[in-house]
């Protein structure tokens, strides 16, 4: 069935590959924080494992939301690890553990790579017509600027 919300079929296609590239940086984040959470170690184990906890609890809200908005667009969204390995910016950190500052250091380069994009993304879907989606990109962008704002706080 066609998608007739008021945008180009050109414009809609931007805008999802759009959503899709943050889809994948979402899930990719997701997965890093849980396995910190799961690997983390130190003087600090119990207040990280907590705090990594709550981020990909909420990264997980994040993934959802942006695989929602894609399909409210008449998209796909991305489902396989493959799908999201090659449409990610950021990178996995697979096969290790690192030293907890560094968890905290790669976690904040990570959001702060996620807010670049978004603010980006805003900027894009705004030109294309997309209010619906600048919105939705614009309050994300929020929420990454507030775990970024933590990890800066732990690093402190």
């Amino acid at each position: 069935m066609n998608t007739n919300i008021g945008l180009k079929e050109s414009s809609r296609a931007k805008v999802l590959a759009v959503l899709d590239r943050l889809l994948a940086d979402e899930y990719l984040l997701y997965t890093k924080t849980r396995s910190f959470h799961w690997n983390v170690t130190g003087l600090q184990f119990n207040d990280l494992h907590k705090f990594f906890e709550a981020q990909y609890e909420l990264l997980d809200g994040f993934v959802d939301d942006t695989a929602e908005r894609s399909r409210a667009l008449g998209g796909r969204a991305l489902g396989s690890m493959r799908e999201f390995l090659k449409a990610a910016r950021l990178r996995e950190s697979s096969g290790r553990a690192p030293k907890a500052p560094a968890m905290l250091a790669e976690l904040l380069r990570d959001h702060e790579a996620v807010i670049r994009s978004l603010r980006a993304g805003v900027d894009e879907a705004a030109r294309l017509g997309d209010q619906g989606t600048a919105d939705f990109l614009t309050g994300l962008m929020e929420e990454h600027e507030k775990a970024a704002w933590m990890l800066r706080a732990f690093l402190s």
